[in-house]
């Protein structure tokens, strides 16, 4: 997976990384006074032991490309670890510090042009910012509503994927002139979609291929895209307190070992049977929060129908 790094561009490099420090620490700094203010309020912040298995599990697939979002929420929703309308929060607070590491592990040892993933880097964040804002404040309903919708689109990408219809790429390293700037609004809609809970890493690959990259590009692309708005993303999520406490701390942590795991040991595995497997049980978890979103309107209308009614 390694490329070699130009002299010339590793500064450019070097400057996001520091940022990335930056935005990070950040972030922690208001998680974790968030996490003592729920605390202190005699809220339970212990991780359960299934979420840390989880989280492992998602993140050692995420480095190697397949994504945690989805594969996050379809292990999430059979068992009810997580509340529907706390999802979208839950995910992006929850999965900042794995995936900052593998920014790191792909900004090192895959070369992008540097005016290319700045730009996409920024379209994402501003993307974030703006889609958090709005996703923060959905019902139970619209979050089911969206996440089932933009799930369905996810299997229609990785179906695209597996059977080889969307474009494989080309060689280029980095976009000018209207590539480049349907690279930025495509990876600013990405960035919305992440706040949803819908991960960007399959998305952000079939964007760059189509676009004549190589699509091992992708990869400090969407990381590196992910690292920074998921911070931006989720201090608003914290504010208003739009995820599940419970979840955190396992979340964050057991990630960290996936990575690397993922980056250093295994690298690579055939994936293409796990990407079916994934679309399949993508399919029934959007197929699920659909029929659910439906079944809680009725019971809402049938609920305000009785009420309107008059006593006999």
């Amino acid at each position: 997976m390694q490329t070699p790094v130009p002299a010339g561009s590793t500064t450019a490099r070097d400057g996001l990384l520091i940022a990335l420090a930056l935005v990070t620490l950040a972030y922690l700094v208001v998680f974790v006074r968030a996490l003592r203010a729920r605390a202190a309020a005699g809220e339970k912040v212990s991780t359960p032991a299934p979420i840390w298995i989880v989280s492992f599990i998602a993140n050692f697939f995420d480095t190697l490309g397949i994504g945690s979002y989805a594969t996050t929420t379809t292990m999430f929703r059979p068992w009810k670890m997580v509340p529907d309308e706390k999802l979208p929060g839950t995910l992006n607070v929850g999965y900042v510090i794995p995936t900052v590491v593998e920014t790191f592990i792909f900004m090192t040892i895959v070369h992008v042009d540097a005016t290319t993933l700045i730009s996409m880097i920024v379209a994402a964040m501003a993307g974030a910012w703006f889609g958090a804002g709005v996703v923060s404040s959905f019902s139970r309903r619209k979050v089911q509503l969206g996440m089932g919708s933009a799930l369905l689109g996810f299997a229609l990408i990785m179906i695209g994927k597996s059977l080889k219809i969307l474009p494989p790429g080309g060689t280029l390293i980095g976009l000018t002139g209207s590539s480049l700037a349907i690279g930025v609004v495509g990876n600013f809609l990405l960035g919305s979609l992440m706040t949803l809970g819908i991960g960007m890493y399959a998305p952000c690959m079939i964007l760059v291929s189509m676009l004549g990259m190589n699509p091992i590009t992708a990869f400090p692309i969407m990381t590196g895209s992910c690292a920074f708005l998921m911070p931006i993303a989720s201090i608003k999520f914290v504010k208003t307190g739009g995820y599940d406490v419970k979840a955190m701390i396992g979340m964050a942590v057991a990630g960290i070992p996936a990575v690397l795991i993922a980056a250093y040991i295994v690298k690579t595995l055939p994936l293409n049977v796990l990407q079916w497997v994934v679309v399949v049980v993508v399919v029934y978890t959007a197929t699920n929060m659909l029929l659910a979103a439906r079944r809680e309107r009725n019971l809402a209308m049938a609920a305000t129908m009785a009420e309107a009614t008059p006593a006999l």
